[in-house]
């Protein structure tokens, strides 16, 4: 009897953590969207430019948390910033048209760190959607420069001590940036864009299983909230993804590659 009842409470109590986590709601986007649209979230993370204070103060009167995105890996041409920092880059990612950022670069500190502040204190957003960490890891371009990165993320915690963080891929690096950072969104875990080919498509399932169970573990090592950002362009292919993660208690967001308007299927 007893043994019974452990296992019903434990039943309750693991059911209870899976609606916990699915029940998080997130919304990335970087285009101009109206703030009237954009209600009920827990994260939600919008490029700063397009936004008035005023209309930053209303989309966190209707959302937990609004973080505005900006990379500390790379850099586009479009940036107001760019030509302050040209000639502080490091190389191009021809996939985006950027250019890689030398965060240990005395000028591009003070460039970020004045973006930053433009984002805090003018624009109030609650915090920071980090992106391009992944650059920082030994797939990326500049492993070398991880110590400078995770200077620059204790000098921005001692700065903004109140400032909500979200990490953008980098699981490599988790283990040092955990302390400065309160979420984590990892993108196409199972979906995978073919940047080629122009081709939304699912990941083998292989794969797929390796970077779930990778993501499983990084969020059991360090209690952190985990987002899955996956790519679809069909209602097909977004039931697909849905059905791949419905088990995996991640937080999941759906949307196109260019992230530059909210989905169809986020209005019905």
């Amino acid at each position: 009897m007893r043994l019974t009842k452990l296992i019903l409470i434990l039943m309750l109590f693991f059911n209870g953590l899976m609606a916990q986590n699915t029940s998080v709601k997130s919304l990335f986007c970087y285009g101009d969207i109206v703030p009237a649209q954009v209600t009920g979230f827990d994260y939600v993370v919008l490029e700063s430019a397009w936004f008035t204070s005023e209309e930053v103060l209303f989309l966190k009167k209707e959302n937990k948390n609004v973080l505005a995105y900006i990379s500390l890996g790379e850099v586009s041409e479009t940036a107001a910033f760019y030509a302050t920092i040209s000639s502080e880059t490091l190389g191009k990612n021809t996939i985006w048209d950027s250019h890689v950022l030398d965060i240990e670069a005395k000028k591009t500190q003070e460039v970020l760190l004045q973006e930053i502040e433009k984002i805090v204190v003018n624009k109030r957003f609650d915090g920071l959607f980090i992106d391009n960490i992944d650059n920082y890891t030994i797939y990326g371009p500049t492993p070398q420069k991880k110590e400078a990165l995770i200077s620059f993320l204790k000098a921005l915690k001692t700065l903004y001590p109140e400032l909500k963080v979200m990490q953008n891929a980098g699981l490599e690096v988790l283990e040092e940036t955990h302390h400065f950072i309160d979420a984590v969104a990892v993108e196409s875990i199972a979906s995978n864009y073919d940047f080629d080919k122009n081709n939304y498509r699912l990941r083998d399932k292989k794969t797929f299983k390796s970077r779930l169970n990778l993501v499983k573990s990084n969020a059991k090592a360090y209690q952190l909230p985990i987002i899955a950002i996956e790519y679809a362009n069909s209602t097909v292919l977004k039931t697909k993804i849905e059905k791949r993660l419905k088990t995996s208690k991640l937080s999941l967001f759906i949307g196109q590659i260019d992230l530059q308007k909210i989905p169809n299927w986020y209005f019905k």
